[in-house]
């Protein structure tokens, strides 16, 4: 099974690269972020046509969330549960077994600190959607943008101030208190150092410098983890033309459930 998380930044804009990636990759799953559209402006017929259904939650001209699922699925919950803010953030599905969650996550860096305040509400409330799942006995996924450079060695030196929201002590100790419910970083899992970015700003070079964050992150349930097969940002997608800031995460699993030892 192949899951991909990828932050768009405007799905409309960049539709046709959705399209080629789908089709040169072929994943089971693809979760987009900031897709920058209501949920009825957003392309489903197009992808439809290429072999994917769709759970959106959109909003104009802001954040957004929208699943591409290749086969069936139902949809759990079009937000968070505990997340008071109305933003477009979040959105659930279940298919294949697998609950899906696909996160959106607030930067922090704007509203002053409200702003980071309701990054770290989200944070909250999805550790508690997490704790949820585990004492239900359920396997599950939370893939998306973090917004959070778990360690100094996921930001390229010199990338981030350190008062950052992404880089703030708080902001890496609820990535940890996540963590510690005993969930898996997918790619860490495999690739336990070095530079593995996923993000490069638009501005200053950072693309050509390879001045970039690792903000995309995939985290398993152990059940999950124990599938865990291949883990990768792909990287050649953000030197296209007119590309998103963020490059694609995919991370491949067996299919179905681990043989007990």
């Amino acid at each position: 099974m192949k899951i991909a998380t990828w932050n768009i930044n405007s799905v409309r804009l960049r539709q046709d690269l959705v399209l080629d990636w789908l089709a040169r990759e072929q994943p089971d799953v693809l979760m987009l972020q900031e897709i920058k559209c209501e949920t009825h402006l957003f392309p489903s017929e197009v992808f439809a046509q290429a072999g994917y259904r769709s759970a959106v939650v959109g909003q104009k001209s802001y954040n957004g969330v929208a699943t591409l699922v290749r086969g069936d699925f139902t949809v759990t919950t079009e937000h968070l549960p505990g997340f008071t803010d109305p933003a477009a953030r979040y959105v659930e599905v279940c298919t294949q077994g697998l609950v899906l969650g696909n996160l959106y996550l607030p930067n922090g860096n704007s509203g002053a600190e409200q702003g980071y305040a309701t990054k770290l509400e989200f944070l909250a409330a999805l550790t508690a959607r997490a704790q949820d799942f585990l004492q239900q006995d359920t396997d599950f996924v939370l893939a998306g943008d973090y917004n959070i450079c778990p360690t100094p060695e996921d930001c390229a030196p010199g990338a981030l101030a350190p008062d950052d929201a992404l880089v703030r002590p708080q902001s890496r100790a609820a990535w940890r208190q996540l963590r510690w419910l005993g969930l898996t970083d997918a790619l860490r899992a495999l690739h336990p150092h070095g530079a593995a970015y996923t993000f490069w700003d638009y501005q200053a070079g950072a693309w050509p410098r390879d001045s970039g964050l690792r903000i995309d992150h995939m985290l398993l349930s152990p059940r999950v983890a124990e599938r865990l097969q291949t883990a990768q940002p792909d990287r050649e997608e953000r030197g296209k033309e007119r590309p998103s800031d963020h490059v694609p995460l995919i991370v491949t699993l067996e299919n179905g459930a681990p043989t007990p030892s």
